[in-house]
């Protein structure tokens, strides 16, 4: 069924908009418009409800208008609409940021705001170069990332990043390396936590061998790889890292745009896994998606460093910053975004619900002899298809685009599906996402 018809946009005002990470020439030849969105549901511009299986891009997880954070925002607006970033500051920031150490693991404290995920690598990334500088060691200036890694459309991410894809356009980025995934044979519909696999770890010593711990200033991963396709570490993996990257002096970055504020079930990712890093990246879930708001936390240590070498005290200790580091009305949502969190018992919620969402994904093993993995944690799970005639991301694409006929939003990317539906998903949601999944793929025989 073609939705063009029923668009109040002319083709003119469709070229115009370049959009981002679609394919365009598919996407205004048969739009998929959205109009409104309120709790668990968008509703698109024939007035359909489309339940929201991802929870916008990983970012609602409360719903969408929620009350507090609706209300937060109108009252910002109309009290303080911007503040400079540099030299100058408002309340809202240091209350923010105060809140977000109480969802970070012990010693990570220090928090400096961005506008986006990208935005906070960037920003991570930076630091890390600019540290081991501040130590004498300004030798330290290679990042290792890894295969399959997504950490934003900067450049520094994608350099760090390990999705083909992202990567094949742009050339040569920052200096970097990569480790390989961690899905190995034999793994393949896992729940939860694989038991083998860890030992990729040990890769990081290969790379430090080739390249030497005197040149590399950062590791950086995702705790659980989501635009991957939920990809989750195997038991002991981020422990193992943590120890090499101790034992040669290498600061280990761990990517939470996705995992932080309780998609994990979880504070952090890092929680989770029982790992703690040197520096976190955030974004999504701090606003709920209703702004645009990154953040990065860094241990106490790295900050006090940039302090004790920054010069005088009127001097900037690090030239780094952004037009909307720490916009007011972001910091509106993110405070009413977190106090949402706390107040609805978020985390709790999640880490009931995630054994009967694990049961649930993997009944969609059954679906199809086109299923060939199924991985999942906390409330995300992602499920891998077969290719057909070589064309590896083909059958997700139609997949997805019979679940939006269906009244359905999941996300496809590569050869997968991706779920991650708002912490406040019914079971009766679930079931009848997880229904009409299991449909669709069957029909894709």
């Amino acid at each position: 069924m073609s939705h063009i018809a029923k668009s109040r946009l002319t083709q003119a005002q469709l070229d115009a908009h370049w959009m981002a990470y679609t394919g365009n020439r598919q996407f205004k030849q048969d739009p998929r418009i959205l109009t409104a969105a309120a709790g668990h549901y968008y509703t698109d511009i024939e007035g359909r409800k489309i339940f929201d299986g991802l929870s916008g891009l990983w970012t609602c997880g409360l719903g969408h208008s929620v009350p507090a954070i609706n209300e937060a925002v109108a009252e910002q607006v109309k009290t303080l609409d911007y503040s400079p970033a540099f030299q100058f500051g408002h309340e809202k920031s240091f209350l923010l940021a105060e809140q977000i150490t109480e969802f970070m693991p012990e010693g990570l404290n220090r928090i400096f705001f961005t506008g986006s995920g990208s935005e906070s690598v960037d920003t991570a990334l930076k630091v890390a170069r600019a540290y081991w500088r501040k130590k004498g060691m300004g030798t330290k200036t290679k990042f290792i990332g890894r295969a399959k890694g997504y950490h934003g459309a900067g450049i520094s991410g994608f350099s760090v990043g390990g999705i083909p894809a992202n990567r094949a356009l742009y050339g040569q980025g920052l200096e970097s390396y990569h480790l390989p995934h961690t899905q190995v044979p034999g793994t393949e519909f896992t729940k939860g936590m694989a038991e083998k696999g860890a030992e990729r770890a040990d890769d990081l010593l290969n790379l430090i061998m080739m390249h030497d711990a005197s040149n590399i200033a950062a590791v950086i991963v995702e705790p659980m790889s989501g635009s991957a396709g939920v990809i989750v570490p195997p038991i002991g993996y981020l422990k193992r890292l943590r120890e090499i990257c101790d034992q040669h002096n290498i600061l280990l970055i761990f990517d939470e745009v996705i995992t932080a504020f309780g998609r994990m079930g979880t504070k952090t990712g890092a929680e989770a896994f029982g790992a703690t890093p040197d520096i976190i990246t955030l974004a999504k879930q701090v606003t709920n998606g209703v702004i645009p708001m990154g953040a990065v936390a860094f241990k106490q240590e790295i900050y006090d460093t940039f302090m004790e070498h920054g010069g005088k005290d009127y001097m900037l200790e690090i030239p780094h910053g952004y037009t909307y580091s720490a916009h007011p009305i972001a910091c509106a949502a993110g405070l009413a975004s977190l106090g949402e969190i706390k107040k609805q018992g978020v985390i709790e919620r999640v880490n009931g619900m995630s054994s009967t969402w694990e049961n649930s994904v993997h009944q969609l093993r059954v679906a199809s002899d086109i299923v060939t993995d199924i991985r999942n944690f906390g409330f995300s799970a992602g499920i891998t298809i077969a290719p057909i005639d070589g064309e590896p991301a083909k059958r997700p694409f139609q997949i997805a685009m019979a679940m939006w006929e269906k009244g359905y939003y999941v996300r496809y990317g590569a050869d997968t599906i991706q779920l991650a539906p708002p912490f406040t998903t019914e079971q009766s949601e679930i079931d009848s996402l997880i229904n009409a999944l299991g449909e669709t793929i069957k029909q894709q025989n």
